[in-house]
């Protein structure tokens, strides 16, 4: 089975460089041009996180192809991190624990990132399971929900961090229902 997972396109939060979280923003006119330009092959099966930025990608970059909304891969809580930029936090005490703790702790009253972790990766575990027949899918999701999936199932294995991507990027990769292997850029 081929996976595609694609981080929506940039919103005015990520233009900004903001922890956009649970902050349902749509895609700003930059995020937009870009989508507009990219070409990416249809998938049989195409999933979207619930958040505004997310549906709206996917219906630019597969017009008039229904979708199912799985909302266990929307975003992390950041808590009170959220719409704040790393130089808004730096004077704030909890965000440098959070920073040493290297991404580990709890969000102030947010979501703890393994729960987050866990809760992506269980919901890429029943979507695929749910269309194991498919020949595709297509995941319009979060940078974070990408990073989560790639770094428990990706052969060979690297870390959470190293899964990074952009806005309007992602992974092509192959699955066997247990590895993503062959992971091409997009």
């Amino acid at each position: 089975m081929k996976i595609t997972l694609i981080r929506h396109g940039m919103t005015l939060g990520n233009l900004e460089k903001r922890y956009i979280g649970r902050t349902d923003e749509t895609l700003c006119p930059e995020g937009i041009a870009k989508l507009e330009e990219m070409k990416i092959e249809k998938s049989e099966i195409l999933i979207s996180s619930p958040m505004k930025r997310c549906i709206e990608t996917a219906e630019i970059l597969f017009p008039r192809q229904s979708f199912e909304i799985c909302d266990n891969m929307r975003e992390s809580d950041f808590g009170d991190f959220e719409r704040k930029t790393s130089e808004e936090l730096s004077s704030d005490k909890r965000y440098q624990e959070w920073i040493d703790s290297n991404g580990k702790m709890e969000f102030p009253n947010g979501e703890l990132p393994s729960d987050f972790r866990n809760r992506c990766c269980l919901a890429f575990e029943q979507i695929t399971e749910k269309y194991s027949y498919a020949k595709s899918i297509a995941f319009v999701v979060h940078g974070g929900t990408i990073m989560a999936i790639m770094a428990k199932y990706s052969e060979p294995h690297k870390d959470y961090y190293n899964w990074m991507t952009g806005n309007a990027s992602g992974w092509v990769c192959d699955f066997d229902g247990h590895a993503l292997t062959n992971p091409v850029k997009i």
